[in-house]
């Protein structure tokens, strides 16, 4: 399988850094949007075809393969359907943004407490959709955050504005971060996020180069932790699908793929070239 097209010289480096050495190189990846596709009921999302073998291949050679995701570490596991996967005996899950962290090792979740915050939100949440007249929102409730989707209603777009403010609001008073996503506004702890998860990951792993693919506004903060270490010599690749249309995550990527099928080609793609050396 031929390389695929990587539009900027840091993605080239960090490309060519992981086919020469793969035992420095960490292979993360979002969930939701990049290993599945995006579905309108979040408890159906599943792998497509391919996905789970190519980061199976890819852990045979590579430092660590793992999943970042805002799921819960357990859902994310279950929805994936890694548990038992043969080739993943070693990976890391991941969840909560960091919060929760799953090894394929132990099946054990290690976890950080949450802060009080997010249960005085989910006590207050039904009461400011009812005033806001969007009872029928979808909340999405990830036990360290709770994720307000609009997705599912007549207007989506119209819905996502009208609770920016109330729910920016109640983010003040809790003491939360409000985080838009596609369709999507979610409550999360402060200091918690995908960029803090990826970065923990690097130095944990001493890792020398990383891929990480993401779909979604909140991929940018992972984005953002490698461009911080790319400065300290780390090579990288930062590969972004169009699933969710984040315009600004699109254009910080090194590679750029339609969806979750575009992810598969690029893993297998290097596992390939790692292979053929």
């Amino acid at each position: 399988m031929s390389t695929p097209v990587i539009q900027t010289d840091a993605g080239r480096e960090g490309w060519e850094a992981i086919v020469a050495h793969p035992v420095g190189a960490v292979i993360s990846s979002d969930f939701d949007g990049v290993l599945s596709p995006l579905v309108e009921d979040p408890a159906r999302a599943r792998p497509v075809d391919g996905a789970l073998d190519a980061l199976a291949r890819l852990a045979r050679s590579v430092k660590q393969v793992a999943i970042v995701t805002g799921r819960p570490a357990l859902v994310a596991t279950e929805l994936a359907g890694v548990t038992g996967h043969a080739g993943l005996g070693s990976l890391v899950v991941l969840g909560h943004y960091g919060l929760e962290r799953w090894d394929a090792s132990t099946g054990r979740v290690t976890s950080e407490p949450v802060p009080e915050g997010v249960a005085v939100a989910r006590s207050r949440l039904p009461g400011l959709l009812q005033e806001a007249g969007l009872p029928d929102a979808f909340v999405e409730d990830k036990e360290s955050s709770l994720a307000v989707h609009t997705r599912r209603l007549p207007d989506p777009v119209g819905a996502l504005e009208r609770l920016r403010a109330p729910l920016t609001e109640l983010a003040a008073a809790t003491e939360l971060r409000l985080e838009p996503g596609n369709l999507v506004l979610e409550l999360r702890p402060p200091g918690i996020d995908k960029g803090v998860a990826l970065r923990g990951l690097i130095e944990s792993t001493g890792a020398e180069s990383v891929l990480y693919a993401g779909d979604d506004l909140g991929d940018l903060a992972a984005f953002r932790a490698i461009d911080e270490h790319r400065k300290a010599g780390l090579r990288a690749v930062l590969l972004a699908t169009r699933s969710s249309g984040a315009t600004e995550l699109i254009e910080a990527a090194d590679i750029v793929v339609d969806d979750p099928t575009g992810v598969v080609t690029v893993l297998t793609a290097l596992s390939d070239a790692i292979a053929a050396r």
